[in-house]
């Protein structure tokens, strides 16, 4: 996940980026609505997190500028309290309204129930590869692939994570849960099998020395 960070505090960029290194989101820069307007017309991102209060342009402004087809999913992150703020980010299709001074743990937890509302609707597609993220569905030339539910999490947690190194404890942890006492094999056996139903699309997962794994659909 890609997620766009608009704020003229550095120090809040940075904790926000600590934290999202944290959840594998990748993360890009904005100090103001003239900058981010200019980055989200060239760049596709997952989700924004936006402050309200910034120079030359604020985040409302941006927000009416910004064309239909380049909205995403935005938090808004702002010191401003008053229903009427918060009234206006919602009428604007915001997703959700955080006050300053937060707690980065609380906003993680925001982004990922955005990202889940979100991903319900969701599917992928890459050549002859579907995955619908819905219906809880992976097809191969429009058959369906019968994966375990384990499998399925890990490939989904890949795709979503698509071009970034997961180690094997990251795995083990998201997929599992962080209290299971399952070793580095757990996670290798079942990369195996996966990459065994997809068959030609088996090298899709590409095995990173030393760390664990990682998903691309590009050539590198």
């Amino acid at each position: 996940m890609k997620i766009l960070i608009v704020d003229d505090e550095i120090r809040i960029q940075e904790v926000i980026h600590e934290y999202c290194k944290i959840e594998n989101f990748k993360t890009e820069f904005a100090t103001n609505g003239q900058e981010a307007l200019k980055k989200l017309n060239e760049t596709t991102y997952d989700l924004m997190i936006l402050d309200i209060m910034m120079p030359k342009m604020d985040g409302f402004e941006l927000l009416e500028l910004l064309p239909k087809d380049k909205k995403i999913p935005t938090i808004i992150l702002s010191a401003r309290t008053e229903e009427y703020d918060k009234l206006k980010g919602f009428n604007l299709d915001i997703d959700d309204y955080i006050t300053k001074p937060f707690s980065p743990k609380e906003l993680m937890a925001r982004i990922k129930a955005i990202t889940k509302r979100n991903n319900k609707q969701k599917k992928y597609h890459y050549q002859s590869l579907e995955i619908d993220y819905s219906g809880h569905t992976v097809k191969i030339d429009e058959k369906i692939i019968n994966l375990t539910p384990k499998e399925y999490d890990i490939l989904t947690f890949l795709i979503d994570n698509k071009n970034i190194a997961i180690s094997r404890e990251q795995l083990l942890s998201k997929i599992w849960g962080y209290d299971y006492f399952g070793d580095d094999r757990t996670i290798d056996t079942h990369i195996k099998m996966l990459r065994n139903n997809l068959g030609k699309y088996r090298d899709l997962i590409i095995t990173v020395r030393g760390l664990g794994y990682k998903y691309c659909d590009e050539e590198e």
